[in-house]
């Protein structure tokens, strides 16, 4: 047994195993497409529709563009890390997985903990926004002062919210297969509205709206100082992170939240036909048709009018989105066909969330590091008892409680992940160079470094209060590992039962 106590490491052979394990054996029915489609699905959605405008107006100006960019390269790097471990490492549960057979029991369960926290909040966040588009969508179509969310016993309730999650969670028990053709026919329709809106902007263009390409730092109240600036910002003496180098730098580690999505991908490999071919495919190909349309898109925001008016303003309704753009210059039937593509979008955003964290309690759960009842799949293949679960906290959350701003708070922990699964690909290499690797990260070690470092900077700024709030979820994790985790564990079930062989 490699590894004892809470370093403990599930070797890959017994990973791969596990997956023929009666009662928790998920159905093999994915292929390249499919997971391009689910890639492209979650990426395309709260960023390209949310983010752009309001990263432009509130902390980068017109390097936005360049911001993406950056999170972009950051991204790649991590994405061919992720490719070559889910082609070696073809079960479900992601970074998780990866890091049992790397690093040990403890960080993977501190890296299903991390990936819990991006999923389940990421998935309410944006089931929130989704409702808020719909909200427009039904008073654009006749349905003037219907609110998704109405007041019961003093309560907020969002209608909204529930109403696509419960729908969702359904799909998702109904079949894996079933949900990638529901999100092939919403991202193509999304996709088609991107395309309209790149092609239609570019008549609205001013070059005087790119200058200055990166506004001079803003000073005072407006520089959001404190534990409201990054954290690179703050270490470096910097007086804020709005603005200037420090917003455009703050800015990608911001518009990363755009680009979650990729490492869902990996989460599917126990369900694809040929893992080690179609998963990096399905990987890297997501990844870049989303980049090229984020940067396009985004250059084309914040040549339309001037990075100012994208500001977020006092009032709730002052938050600015894609559709701004067009509203400002007196577009209004083309922000109504926006708000349409921004609902499809966020539709598939939340279904390919709900089912990167299904995966991943499903792997917890069959590890015993999670109560195992929870891995037992139905008669089409899906984890039902985790589906149902997932779909009761998400729903709960996006329902009754105000999502806000949690997009710092989801990419502190994916980019945590990021990390591990590109120091996993070294120490893997390493520690077991005769595994069959279905793709290989080229010039090794020197990308998974590099992935590494971006990740590190990327995380450097973010505000302080993100490290804050990130490092308590952290220390939540390791109690529960230590009340429940470890004492459960299948790994050390088997690590003890040979112990008392050899007695």
């Amino acid at each position: 047994m490699p590894g004892s106590g809470i370093w403990r490491t599930k070797t890959v052979e017994q990973s791969i195993a596990d997956t023929d394990e009666p009662g928790t054996r998920l159905r093999r029915n994915l292929g390249a497409w499919d997971l391009i489609v689910f890639g492209v699905a979650v990426m395309i959605g709260a960023g390209i529709f949310t983010l752009t405008a309001r990263t432009a107006g509130d902390i980068s100006g017109p390097s936005v563009a360049l911001a993406f960019v950056f999170a972009g390269t950051a991204c790649a790097l991590a994405a061919l890390c992720y490719a070559e471990l889910a082609s070696t490492v073809p079960v479900a549960g992601s970074a998780y997985t990866f890091s049992y057979a790397t690093f040990g029991e403890f960080l993977a369960w501190i890296i299903g903990w991390d990936l819990i926290l991006e999923f389940s909040v990421a998935a309410a966040a944006v089931a929130k926004g989704w409702s808020i588009y719909l909200e427009e969508v039904l008073a654009m179509l006749g349905g003037e002062g219907i609110a998704t969310t109405v007041s019961v016993g003093g309560v907020g309730l969002d209608w909204g919210s529930l109403l696509l999650v419960t729908v969702l969670a359904t799909v998702l028990t109904l079949g894996t297969k079933l949900s990638s053709r529901f999100s092939f026919v919403i991202t193509a329709l999304k996709v088609t509205i991107i395309l309209f809106v790149i092609v239609l902007g570019l008549a609205y263009l001013s070059p005087d709206n790119y200058t200055p390409f990166i506004p001079p730092a803003a000073e005072g109240d407006e520089a959001g100082a404190g534990v409201e600036q990054s954290l690179f910002s703050l270490l470096a003496g910097g007086s804020g992170s709005v603005y200037g180098g420090f917003g455009l730098l703050a800015g990608a580690s911001l518009v990363f939240f755009a680009f979650l999505g990729f490492d869902v991908v990996a989460t599917t490999a126990e369900e694809t036909r040929n893992p080690q071919r179609d998963v990096p495919r399905g990987i890297l190909g997501s990844l870049a048709i989303v980049t090229l349309l984020y940067v396009a898109t985004s250059l084309v925001v914040v040549g339309m009018v001037p990075y100012t008016e994208l500001a977020t303003e006092a009032e709730p309704e002052g938050r600015k989105t894609l559709a701004t753009a067009f509203s400002l210059n007196g577009v209004d039937w083309a922000a109504n066909i926006i708000s349409l593509g921004a609902l499809a979008g966020l539709t598939t955003v939340v279904l390919v969330l709900l089912l990167g964290q299904q995966r991943v309690l499903f792997a917890m759960s069959r590890d015993g590091l999670l109560p195992r009842a929870l891995a037992r799949t139905g008669g089409r293949g899906t984890p039902v008892r985790v589906n149902i679960l997932v779909g009761i906290v998400v729903a709960v959350a996006a329902t009754f409680f105000d999502a806000g701003r949690l997009e710092e708070m989801v990419n502190v922990g994916t980019l945590f992940a990021f990390v591990l699964v590109s120091a996993g690909v070294l120490v893997l290499r390493r520690k077991r160079p005769d595994l069959r690797r279905g793709f290989q990260v080229p010039l090794v070690p020197l990308v998974p470094v590099l992935a590494i470092v971006a990740c590190v900077w990327l995380m450097l700024n973010l505000t302080v209060l993100t490290w804050l709030r990130f490092l308590a979820w952290m220390a939540l994790g390791v109690l529960l590992y230590f009340a429940y985790g470890r004492r459960h564990s299948l790994l050390g079930r088997r690590e003890r039962l040979e112990e008392s062989g050899q007695d």
